[in-house]
């Protein structure tokens, strides 16, 4: 069976989490510097979705990662890193004809205007996912379908799978979007269509910055004013930490999947508004939280994003209260932030908790630096800056 209405053949979720689009290979420097000074890389894996897949199925979730890559070594090892994280890779095609992407980067952060980044992407086989060759079966059986905008921005031939995926249609699960605005990706197209796509989302992480770059919006509020359609908007604001726009509402006809998550502030279902429902009417029910971010002693900046997104995820899955699916998000990026590469193994789900559970002030207190998630007391990490 092929075609989007495959998806609404699956009458129960199997799968927690199924992330779809590109993992590439990637080159870590072996040292600070230019590209053209670095003398030697490690070789690791990057993906926005694929991340997401990983830290999922590390804390415990059934996770599926969904790709197209070449039928070559770099293709193999993908495969064999990201199953290896206990992700589902059964759903990835291989294309004979092209390649599986590739990048080299530098060890700085990425929003300094050191960091280089040289892509070797265009023409992979990732960018020939389109509406008529993904398993449209595999990618609706979970539970929440994660996407993001690094996809929309592959080719033509993305973007209109992105346009399909997110269509309101009975059975959809709960789509979850990551803007994860790319300038480089940009250059030649229209950023502006990731708010087109974020507002046929039920749940959208993005941040501050990126909005402003991509669409000249300024602020939160104007954020949740450009998209009142998502049940919920995650604004991320770097180190002030991060807004919830939860409207609570249950859902509407596009997204009625029995096994999707509960994502609201309080008890009601997936989905986007109810018929009729207008955007001045979602807004004015909106419960509005604030979680001010963690004081991180940071290895690197790279993957943190998409650890943000797993803890956020994991902790809707579980239907925790937003306040502590955002302390989850931080928790799991500090995890990121304090490692050399995009990936590394999150703190255990009681030692997670028992973080989460502190008071504000105590939560204002901790410092988590390199071996934190190793701890096995909350009180190890509490430290006076």
């Amino acid at each position: 069976m092929s075609g989007p209405a495959a998806g609404t053949a699956h009458a129960a979720a199997t799968t927690d989490v199924v992330c779809l689009g590109e993992s590439m290979v990637t080159f870590l420097p072996s040292q600070p510097g230019r590209l053209a000074d670095v003398p030697s890389f490690g070789r690791g894996i990057g993906g926005a979705e694929s991340n997401v897949a990983c830290a999922l199925a590390a804390a415990g979730h059934r996770a599926a990662w969904v790709g197209r890559i070449g039928a070559d070594g770099f293709g193999d090892h993908l495969v064999e890193t990201i199953a290896g994280y206990g992700v589902d890779t059964s759903a990835v095609r291989r294309d004979p004809d092209r390649p599986t992407g590739i990048y080299f980067r530098t060890a700085t952060d990425r929003g300094t205007g050191a960091h280089e980044v040289a892509y070797y992407r265009a023409g992979s086989a990732a960018s020939a996912m389109s509406p008529a060759n993904v398993p449209y079966g595999e990618l609706f059986a979970g539970r929440i379908l994660h996407l993001s905008g690094i996809t929309a921005a592959l080719s033509a031939d993305c973007l209109a799978l992105l346009r399909e995926l997110t269509a309101p249609r009975p059975g959809r699960p709960l789509v979850s979007f990551d803007v994860n605005h790319r300038p480089r990706l940009w250059r030649d197209g229209d950023a502006g269509v990731l708010l087109e796509l974020a507002s046929r989302c039920d749940l959208v992480f993005v941040g501050e910055d990126e909005a402003e770059e991509a669409w000249g919006i300024v602020g939160a509020e104007a954020i949740r004013a450009a998209l009142p359609e998502p049940s919920v908007v995650v604004v991320k604001r770097g180190s002030a930490g991060a807004t919830v726009f939860a409207s609570g509402r249950r859902p509407g006809p596009r997204s009625s999947n029995a096994g999707g998550a509960d994502i609201g502030s309080r008890p009601a279902h997936v989905g986007g508004a109810e018929a009729g429902e207008g955007a001045a009417q979602a807004a004015d029910r909106d419960t509005v939280t604030v979680v001010p971010a963690l004081r991180v002693d940071v290895v690197a900046a790279v993957g943190a994003g998409d650890a943000f997104a797993a803890g956020f995820l994991s902790a809707t899955l579980r239907g925790l209260p937003v306040r502590d699916r955002v302390r989850h998000g931080h928790l799991m990026a500090a995890a990121v932030l304090t490692v050399p590469g995009d990936l590394t193994e999150p703190p255990a789900r009681d030692h997670a908790d028992r973080l989460v559970a502190l008071d504000d002030g105590a939560w204002g207190r901790l410092r988590l630096g390199p071996g934190w998630t190793a701890a096995d007391r909350a009180h190890e990490e509490v430290r006076t800056p």
